[in-house]
């Protein structure tokens, strides 16, 4: 093996699970030699990271790949947007910045499905509190809606979270309407039950936005990062990776190569490296040196349609800001100078709650489920649907809008039923994949949506809500099954939750392409940590999720390798 661009461990991605895995090895005891290759960008402006902005870094190409699914059937032929972030920090630096870290039971599901208690709540939460510092603090006319018991919270991790200080006047009103539509308020749905209307954490701390590169806090001088890198395939010795290749560059890892590319991409660099379904591989003469099936299947995510209403002007002062561009401009100059300022109000602070919904368990299509999944959604702290607010909308569609005065509820579908793949397009390991998530595929998610929605307008026609609503600027033509759900087909957008391509799972099962410490199934020193590999989509915004897989791939490779040893 050259010695030239060799290094102990090779981590391809940039993203929060490549950025964890990197940073944790780094700093182990034994500081062995890490190379992290990132695709995109350094992403090192600091204007990247205001806070009240982190809606519109989606829309930067240089930070965004823009990939798209295939036309999808049951949302009459539609392709839709599965934008993917694109340089260090990954999508942690174009999302939207909601730090959520779902259900317990959905973590103890993923302990059970690969018979490993690593995965299970107890351990991960220990993780998840290792990772963050969280700032509880909220102005004491928000304290109703917020209170965090210290213990379900980090105080010392590389990751700052919390809630903006300075709300927009119209969300106390609307989180109140939640608890008059009979929705409990969830004081921090952090701890495990997320069920309940919330004030949102988020990924941002005094104003500015928190992404991946924020693990690379204090990482030692033997953690080396290389941008603009895009890797192509690993390097094998026979089932052995030795490294990867990037642009016709090679780097070689003297004992693992850990794909971090994402849930889209690491199924693409796999197969490009003849790993992946036989049958797939050699439509595109690609030589097969390990025949695995699951690459590629499984793929889920959670998606989202709106409801956006006309508001009374006086609830709120967006006018003022928005239609100002004077202000926005001044209020730039503020945060660049000393982080303070309007930017750290506008577009900062939303809602977020997860629900159960009766209507949804006493339908036709949840009683014809298998036992085992209403069991796992009739778990206690298992929700049936997120409802977020204060969407900004006008950041990603500005054309949209003259009028900034109104209200954009989401209602997002989880715990679908349908499972979409990703296939090879080319031979070219620079074109993408296809994407098929296939959603509405299952009848119980066609009903569920419907249902959801339902629960939206609920809570919009509260009294308290609705007697400053001044018109429907987008909603479904009625409130009949049918209307909604042709709205559901025609609007429906990924929440860019894309998990499972390269599933883990218990030995010899069918479905899995890797075992419970990351490995690649019948490779050696070939590693998958990032949400591909994640086998239950958890009930959250799954950024949170990215992270602590990086970090147990970590802790997994640092006992292996004996490398926290003085």
């Amino acid at each position: 093996m050259e010695s030239k661009n060799t290094y102990d461990f090779v981590i391809v991605g940039g993203g929060p699970a490549g950025c964890t895995v990197a940073a944790g090895l780094a700093k182990s005891a034994q500081r062995p030699k890490v190379l992290l290759l990132e695709a995109g960008g350094r992403n090192d402006d600091k204007a990247l990271r205001v806070n009240g902005k982190r809606w519109t870094t989606l829309r930067e190409p240089s930070m965004n790949w823009g990939y798209r699914t295939t036309p999808q059937e049951y949302c009459n032929g539609h392709d839709g947007d599965y934008s993917r972030g694109k340089g260090l920090g990954g999508s942690s630096a174009i999302n939207f910045g909601v730090f959520a870290i779902g259900a317990r039971d959905d973590y103890d599901e993923w302990a059970s499905e690969v018979d490993d208690d690593t995965f299970g709540w107890k351990e991960m939460h220990i993780r998840y509190k290792n990772l963050e510092t969280f700032d509880g603090r909220v102005l004491p006319k928000n304290q109703k809606y917020v209170r965090s018991v210290a213990s379900d919270h980090g105080h010392s991790g590389p990751l700052r979270v919390g809630y903006a200080q300075d709300w927009e006047r119209d969300l106390a009103p609307t989180l109140d309407a939640f608890e008059a539509a009979g929705h409990k308020l969830n004081l921090d749905h952090n701890s495990g039950n997320p069920l309940g209307m919330a004030a949102t954490i988020n990924s941002a701390w005094k104003g500015e936005r928190t992404t991946a590169v924020d693990m690379f806090e204090n990482v030692p001088h033997n953690l080396v990062v290389v941008t603009d890198s895009p890797v192509q395939r690993v390097l094998l010795e026979g089932k052995k990776a030795v490294g990867v290749e990037a642009q016709g560059t090679k780097y070689f890892a003297s004992r693992d190569v850990i794909l971090s590319a994402g849930t889209l991409d690491t199924p693409k660099i796999l197969m490009h490296s003849g790993i992946g379904p036989a049958k797939e591989l050699e439509k595109f003469n690609i030589s097969v040196v390990n025949d695995l099936p699951a690459i590629g299947q499984g793929l889920r995510d959670h998606y989202l349609v709106p409801l956006v209403l006309a508001r009374n002007p006086e609830t709120n002062d967006r006018n003022s800001f928005f239609k100002d561009p004077a202000a926005m401009e001044a209020a730039m100059k503020e945060w660049l100078h000393d982080n303070t300022g309007l930017w750290n109000r506008y577009c900062c602070q939303i809602g977020t709650g997860w629900f159960k919904s009766d209507r949804i368990t006493a339908s036709p299509e949840f009683k014809a489920l298998p036992t085992s999944v209403q069991e796992f959604l009739n778990r206690e702290t298992i929700p049936h649907y997120e409802i977020a607010t204060h969407m900004p909308l006008h950041c990603m569609k500005p054309e949209m809008f003259k009028d900034y005065s109104y209200s954009c509820l989401v209602a997002f579908m989880i715990n679908e039923q349908s499972r979409g793949e990703v296939h090879l397009q080319s031979s070219d390991p620079d074109i993408p994949l296809l994407f098929d998530p296939r959603f509405l595929g299952h009848p119980y998610d066609r009903r569920a949506c419907i249902e959801i929605y339902r629960h939206l307008l609920d809570v919009s026609r509260q009294e308290c809500f609705a007697k400053d609503t001044i018109s429907t600027l987008m909603g479904p033509a009625s409130d009949s099954d049918e209307d909604i759900l042709e709205f559901w087909k025609n609007t429906l957008c990924s929440s860019w939750h894309m998990t499972g391509t390269v599933k883990m799972g218990k030995t010899g099962a069918s479905d899995a392409a890797v075992d419970t410490r990351f490995r690649v199934r019948d490779m050696e020193n070939l590693r998958v940590a990032d949400m591909s590999v994640v086998p239950v989509l958890t009930n959250n915004h799954t950024q949170a999720t990215a992270y602590v897989t990086g970090i147990t791939c970590a802790d997994i490779l640092i006992k292996e390798y004996d490398l926290d040893k003085q």
